[in-house]
C-alpha cells in the first residue's frame, strides 16, 4: 500500500478520498449494495461504477468520517440536522453534525460531519479512535443513566475540545444515544470521558486523574 495516508479515487463527475488515518474498517462501504467498493479489485473503489447519489450516500455512511467526496459541481456535503453522539458497545463514541473538532487537520474534511472518537484512552491517534480498544479489552456496555437537562434546538455548531490529558469538552445541541440505541441524553454542556476509567461513561467523573491519563 502506498505511504501516502490520504487515497484519491477520481471520477467523471466526483472523487472519492479514503483517509486511512481515520478508518476503523466498519464495512459500511463495501457492504452496500452496488459496486463504488468491490474488494480485491484495483482499484478498490471506481466513482464512475454507480450514480453520484449513491457515492455521496454510501460515503456518508461512513462513521469515522474517513471517506469523503468532492462533487465536481461544486456542491459539498451538508451536517446532518441533528447533532448526535452513538456510544458503541465496547468501542468508541460516533458523532454525527456539525462537528468543530479543535486541531483536527485541515485534509481530514469528513470528520466536520461524522467521527468516531476514541473512549478507551489506548489510540495512537488520539481524539481518534483506531481500534486499540479491541487489543487493550475495553469493556464498556453503553449503556447512559442520565438524561440531561433537554433541548430546545438539534443542530448548529458542535465543538469538541480535548482537553490535555483529560475529558472532551462538548458544547452546543447534541443528543447523546445508548448503544442499545436508546435516546438517552440531551443537552448543550458536558465532558465525555477519554480516559476509559470512568465509572460514570460516557461522561466524565474525573477518574484520568487517578489513572494517570495521557493524552500525547
Amino acid at each position: 500500500m502506498s505511504e501516502n495516508k490520504i487515497h484519491a479515487f477520481e471520477g467523471n463527475e466526483i472523487d472519492v478520498h479514503w483517509d486511512q488515518r481515520l478508518c476503523i474498517h466498519i464495512g459500511e462501504c463495501g457492504q452496500a449494495d452496488n459496486s463504488l467498493f468491490e474488494g480485491g479489485r484495483e482499484p478498490w473503489c471506481v466513482p464512475d461504477q454507480v450514480s453520484k447519489a449513491e457515492v455521496r450516500e454510501v460515503c456518508e455512511r461512513c462513521p469515522s468520517g474517513a471517506l469523503s467526496y468532492i462533487d465536481k459541481d461544486g456542491s459539498a456535503e451538508q451536517p446532518a440536522a441533528e447533532n448526535s453522539g452513538q456510544v458503541v458497545y465496547n468501542g468508541p463514541l460516533y458523532l454525527t453534525g456539525e462537528l468543530d473538532i479543535e486541531g483536527a487537520p485541515e485534509d481530514m474534511p469528513g470528520v466536520r460531519f461524522r467521527a468516531a472518537l476514541c473512549r478507551c484512552g489506548a489510540s495512537k491517534n488520539k481524539p481518534f479512535c483506531d481500534n486499540s480498544h479491541i487489543e487493550a479489552g475495553f469493556e464498556d456496555f453503553g449503556a447512559i443513566g442520565k438524561s440531561g437537562p433537554g433541548l430546545e434546538a438539534s443542530g448548529g455548531p458542535l465543538k469538541i475540545k480535548a482537553i490535555p490529558d483529560g475529558p472532551l469538552k462538548v458544547e452546543g445541541n447534541l443528543t447523546l444515544r445508548a448503544a442499545s440505541g436508546r435516546i438517552a441524553w440531551q443537552g448543550t454542556k458536558t465532558a465525555l470521558c477519554r480516559c476509559g476509567a470512568s465509572k460514570n461513561k460516557p461522561f466524565c467523573d474525573a477518574s484520568h486523574r487517578e489513572a494517570g491519563f495521557k493524552s500525547d
